[in-house]
């Protein structure tokens, strides 16, 4: 098609892809070019703001490494990350659901490690956690057999890979659930964390007047044959950012109570002092049992990053 006016474009591109033999990506394509086209012209988009939006989503693939997903980052961000977990479970966002955003910090390859073994590969400050877990099904029966990939940041708000100073695969691990879908470990109890923001990432957020910080959270991918894989993440209760999660996250199903004990013996003899106790149930679905491509594959070299904090604006 020749143009004559503006809205032959769009008409022209549909056209085109009306060539595209698997109809899924058709209707994904079609959508995704009836959305843009609108966009620029509901905004009125000039060719400099066109520019600059190019090169930000270069950036983002340039700022992408094996150790940091820029892209994943800002998914989360303009929440939509979150938004596509929650039409994708608890009966399309209906209900309650114990899944969550994968994050841009899931490593394949967890080290395998016996239920009441500990996640904590390197000296790392934070009380003791001793965790016990649950997978069901939908009918409440206990999934055996079910592989429990476990990933936290630090005391000090770094995951592993991106902090040199922390052995590789430190606060990391993968459980197997006995007969009663029960998985045990211990770690230490994390933290909320700044997420980086020397990139693209920081300075959307910047221009809306937002701060960087994630709750304190630990990670879960449950992954069995014929139930379809579920990440989670489950948040402390007595975290400040709970309201305000920078990657839109947190949902009242997730939130915990990670439990401080200050007068009882810990269920480890190597414990003095404060230690906590985490329980919690998760609930997955019929399905595929499919892995996504892992947002990173290495660990950070050199001096370890510095972190920084935004402030929200009033």
């Amino acid at each position: 098609m020749i143009i004559s006016k503006q809205q032959d474009v769009t008409q022209a591109v549909l056209q085109e892809l009306d060539r595209a033999p698997d109809a899924r990506f058709k209707e994904l394509m079609s959508a995704a070019v009836r959305h843009l086209h609108d966009f620029a012209r509901e905004t009125r988009l000039t060719e400099a703001e066109f520019h600059k939006m190019c090169a930000y989503i270069a950036r983002l693939g340039q700022l992408t490494t094996p150790s940091h997903n820029e892209v994943v980052l800002a998914a989360g961000s303009l929440g939509l990350s979150s938004l596509v977990c929650l039409l994708n479970n608890g009966e399309h966002g209906q209900t309650d659901t114990t899944a969550n955003l994968m994050g841009p910090f899931w490593r394949m390859d967890s080290p395998l490690t016996e239920n009441g073994g500990s996640i904590v590969r390197s000296s790392t400050s934070g009380a003791p956690v001793f965790v016990d877990a649950w997978v069901r099904d939908l009918e409440g029966k206990p999934v055996a057999g079910a592989e429990i990939d476990v990933w936290q940041a630090s005391g000090e708000g770094f995951y592993e890979n991106q902090d040199p100073q922390q052995a590789d695969m430190n606060l990391r691990g993968k459980f197997t659930t006995d007969a009663q879908g029960h998985i045990w470990f211990r770690t230490v109890k994390p933290v909320g964390y700044p997420i980086p923001i020397s990139g693209v990432v920081g300075e959307l957020l910047r221009a809306q007047g937002r701060h960087n910080m994630r709750p304190a959270h630990i990670h879960f991918m449950i992954h069995k044959p014929g139930f379809k894989t579920q990440f989670s993440q489950v948040y402390s209760s007595d975290d400040p950012n709970l309201e305000t999660d920078v990657q839109f996250g947190v949902t009242r199903a997730l939130v915990a109570d990670y439990v401080l004990h200050e007068d009882e013996p810990a269920p480890q003899p190597d414990v003095s002092g404060p230690w906590y106790s985490l329980e919690r149930h998760f609930i997955i679905e019929p399905g595929e049992a499919t892995l996504p491509k892992p947002p990173i594959t290495g660990k950070a070299e050199g001096p370890r990053p510095q972190l920084a904090v935004l402030t929200r604006s009033e």
